[in-house]
């Protein structure tokens, strides 16, 4: 691409990642944290222990902003999980099976309205 075509691209056009943009990218991967089984996952992993992702997590709390939440498709859980992944004993927390089965079960019980 010439420095002519460069400076014709429109500054708000946002590269694709594999077809999608970043938020879309930072929309699916943070409604998939309102699920403890994937929360689990990462924990196993040990991603939750890494700095880096943790500042991923602590940079993907704008989705608390109106202008984001709107697009959660289950708003609820997913702030939640975000909020309680701030917590460093809650990252060590969830490689408990029992807080694992015990956040499953709770949004079981909120989907149908009993608590």
């Amino acid at each position: 691409m010439d420095a002519e075509a460069t400076e014709t691209l429109n500054a708000d056009e946002e590269p694709l990642h594999f077809g999608y943009t970043r938020f879309e990218l930072e929309l699916e991967f943070v409604q998939s944290l309102a699920n403890p089984f994937y929360l689990n996952h990462l924990a196993s992993q040990k991603l939750l222990q890494d700095p880096s992702f943790i500042l991923y997590l602590k940079y993907l709390q704008y989705f608390k902003n109106p202008e984001y939440t709107k697009f959660l498709s289950y708003p609820g859980p997913t702030l939640k999980a975000l909020e309680l992944l701030q917590q460093e004993r809650f990252r060590q927390d969830i490689l408990s099976p029992e807080t694992m089965t015990r956040l499953a079960e709770g949004a079981v019980m909120a989907s149908i309205g009993e608590r």
